[in-house]
């Protein structure tokens, strides 16, 4: 919230907020008298003051776009090319030299020769540099700064960049001709539409062929459907090729994700000086076996941590079944920006001890008691070079929070020597004293290592979240003291409250629809009534229906009119989608989900088998609600023991005890019900047996079989007598007042 207050502050002529759930533009800022002019969209004006914007309970700056009336989802560096990314670089570069100096923004990191004395804050204004910007773009050579977009920059031009910038750090200084909205294709007719659509189901089925031969198809499509008249309306190849592609892609992502997972790197020491400034990432093999609370067994679990590497401090740890994914890797670095509540059996030392800031006031932005250990927004994260951190999730995960992952030197273990310096700590503190301790290596492995096991993962999690609170954070580090006072006594706690004397803190709660901010992103088109398909199945909700009539979501670029929705890959039940009108979170319901009642969640991995069963099946499903019945018969291994059909492999229960952990870490990220910033609430990970779940379907199956009750059998001999034509009149009525009996018996009969 804080946050927020201070960035209203920075307003722009233009820029659009949100003031009691009504769209207004500022007209005019005069900062001398504190007060800016606001137009709604039907002419009305008011004057109001910097204070009343920054204390209103319901303003905030509008992050979407329009045109035409239409609401737009807020462009991203995804919408750009490789090209166009650096030619943004280039102008924030120019654009920071005219502010501060430095090209880089950082007084503390000069580039050499910086600054330069036509920019050097100390001897020159603002204008004054803007001037001599201006005058040196004028002076490059008139090809080299048509390239690189700069050869028509004025005084005025910069003014615009650097207002925009302010309003929207990352796309501020882009051009908006980089991602025109969308205005469709007027010469796709209807009746060229529909063939396109037809062509793209025929060919799902066939064998791959090329765009020359799809145009042929919509050619004898529209031909035999619609006539030689509406064939004439048919656009070029051309034409019918980028449709093609907006459309449906082209197919080849493997290649987009390899170069957008690429990490810059500086290869330059960091001098950290401030909590929050490089966070240690890395994963190990907790070397201590646990049991998994399905079917008891002693399995492996991975430890996830991040330090500060300023203050020591271990601010995020997770334990997963699996080897961590993007997802995980997430979630924890949101962990490290929220406060750690208190537990049951958590006494008062562990309370929020820090001075300056009093616990009653962090309680109060974080809604519970929070306990001593440090939480921040990191700024460069530290990890290794495995593939969960240079996939394309985590690289928006990373422009969502703000953070930029960098990944440490290849044969330079100091880049990041402090977190793999407190596995070793943790090992001889905490886990050596730990039944199931499985040793160094295979030779210092005890005789019975699984046998030993007694402690759960949720267990586990617990006491390690207690012995990092209650000792980490208090122990004196010793050859970790800081260059200020070597010989001092510092402890992780004592250096994080000596940083907030020294330098201040921001007190700064991420709302919780971060969490579905922080899901995998899909780019979808809004299929009519049956909603979006991600990963193979299909989502559809009451969201939707404002958009499904609209050709697209009119957003520009490498997704042009295409609609973003996000999922959790632990939990395929649903998805999520934001208003761009609200900004509320909604909820889409996996479109084989029962209407009543609910199914055990499942993860990705269950629907890549439910696909492949239903492949291998022969399956053909119109709905995916015909999908139901095989991935409950899936599902149905997860019943006790003494139910089971046959008795599974050790494999296979792995495989279950996995799938049931994720699950209930995703059910543990997710916001509870009633939170701000959500308009859905969460639901349990398993809310029936599974059991209970495939009888609930089967007698669905067999009520919908059943519309009505049997009827009574018909007499032999009814079928020919009603056929027959020498039937008498008198025969006639005592045929009909026969049926007529009948009719009532039967009808008696369903009555009892």
């Amino acid at each position: 919230m804080i946050g927020q207050a201070a960035g209203l502050l920075e307003l722009a002529i233009g820029e659009s907020l949100i003031l009691d759930d009504e769209e207004w533009r500022v007209d005019l800022v005069e900062p001398q008298y504190g007060r800016v002019l606001l137009t709604s969209d039907t002419g009305t004006r008011q004057t109001v003051s910097f204070r009343m914007l920054a204390h209103h309970p319901r303003c905030r700056r509008s992050t979407v776009a329009t045109v035409s009336g239409r609401h737009l989802q807020p462009r991203t560096e995804d919408d750009l090319t490789d090209h166009q990314r650096t030619l943004l670089q280039i102008r924030r570069g120019h654009l920071l030299e005219v502010e501060t100096g430095y090209r880089g923004g950082d007084p503390l990191h000069p580039e050499p020769g910086e600054p330069r004395p036509e920019y050097d804050p100390d001897c020159t204004t603002v204008t004054q540099r803007r001037r001599a910007k201006v005058a040196e773009l004028k002076a490059l050579d008139p090809e080299h700064a048509k390239v690189l977009g700069l050869s028509q920059v004025s005084y005025r031009t910069l003014t615009r960049w650097e207002s925009k910038r302010r309003a929207d750090v990352t796309m501020g200084c882009a051009d908006d001709r980089w991602t025109p909205a969308s205005r469709g294709h007027p010469s796709i007719t209807e009746e060229v539409r529909k063939a396109i659509l037809a062509v793209r189901q025929e060919t799902l089925h066939r064998s791959k062929i090329n765009m020359r031969a799809r145009v042929g198809l919509i050619y004898q499509y529209v031909l035999e459907t619609y006539g030689e008249e509406a064939a004439e309306k048919i656009p070029s190849y051309g034409t019918l090729r980028v449709v093609w592609r907006e459309w449906f892609g082209t197919g080849r992502a493997r290649q987009r994700y390899a170069r957008s997972a690429l990490l810059e790197t500086t290869g330059e020491h960091v001098i950290v000086e401030r909590p929050g400034q490089v966070v240690a990432l890395d994963t190990t093999v907790l070397p201590v076996m646990l049991r998994e609370t399905v079917f008891d067994d002693p399995v492996t679990v991975y430890l996830t941590l991040a330090m500060c590497v300023y203050t020591h401090s271990l601010v995020g740890f997770r334990l997963t079944l699996v080897s961590d994914t993007s997802t995980d890797v997430a979630m924890l670095l949101r962990d490290v920006t929220m406060p750690l509540p208190m537990r049951d059996d958590w006494g008062e030392d562990m309370e929020w001890p820090y001075p300056g800031v009093p616990a009653a006031l962090v309680a109060e932005f974080a809604g519970h008691e929070v306990a001593a250990l440090p939480f921040f927004a990191p700024e460069t994260v530290t990890t290794d070079h495995g593939s969960v951190y240079r996939n394309h999730h985590l690289v928006q995960a990373q422009h969502v929070l703000g953070v930029k992952v960098l990944p440490a030197r290849v044969l330079r273990p100091t880049d990041k020597q402090a977190v793999e310096r407190a596995f070793g700590s943790a090992r001889s503190m905490l886990f050596e004293y730990l039944p199931g301790y499985t040793g160094v290596d295979a030779s210092d492995r005890g005789a019975d290592v699984e046998g030993d096991a007694v402690l759960t993962v949720a267990e586990m999690e617990h006491l390690l979240a207690t012995w990092i609170v209650r000792i980490w954070q208090n122990r004196r580090m010793g050859e970790y003291a800081p260059c200020w006072d070597p010989v001092g006594d510092h402890s992780p706690n004592t250096l994080f409250a000596a940083s907030m004397a020294q330098g201040g803190w921001a007190l700064e709660i991420p709302s919780p629809s971060l969490y579905y901010q922080l899901l995998p992103r899909h780019q979808v088109i809004i299929q009519g009534k049956k909603g979006v398909k991600i990963r193979g199945l299909w989502y559809d909700g009451r969201a939707l229906d404002p958009y499904r009539d609209e050709e697209g979501s009119g957003r520009g670029g490498r997704h042009k009119d295409r609609w973003t929705v996000h999922r959790d890959p632990r939990d395929a039940r649903f998805a999520f989608f934001q208003d761009p009108r609200t900004h509320d979170w909604h909820e889409l319901r996996w479109t084989g989900m029962p209407p009543a009642g609910e199914i055990p969640a499942f993860t990705d991995g269950r629907v890549r088998e439910l696909l492949t069963a239903a492949k291998q099946a022969g399956l053909k499903p119109r709905t995916d609600s015909e999908l139901l019945p095989l991935l409950l018969e899936l599902l149905a291994a997860h019943v006790k023991a003494e139910q089971w059909p046959g008795q599974l492999t050790k494999a296979q229960r792995r495989e279950r005890a996995r799938e049931a952990a994720q699950v209930k870490a995703a059910a543990a990220d997710r916001p509870a019900a009633g939170t701000a910033g959500a308009a859905i609430g969460s639901r349990p990970s398993w809310p029936v047996p599974v059991d209970e779940a495939v009888d609930a379907e089967r007698r669905s199956r067999r009520e919908a079989a059943v519309l009505q009750p049997p009827r009574a059998p018909r007499r032999m001999g009814d079928g020919s007598r009603r056929r027959a034509h020498a039937l008498l009149a008198a025969d006639e009525t005592a045929e009909a007042d026969a049926e007529s009996v009948r009719d009532d018996e039967t009808g008696r009969g369903d009555a009892l």
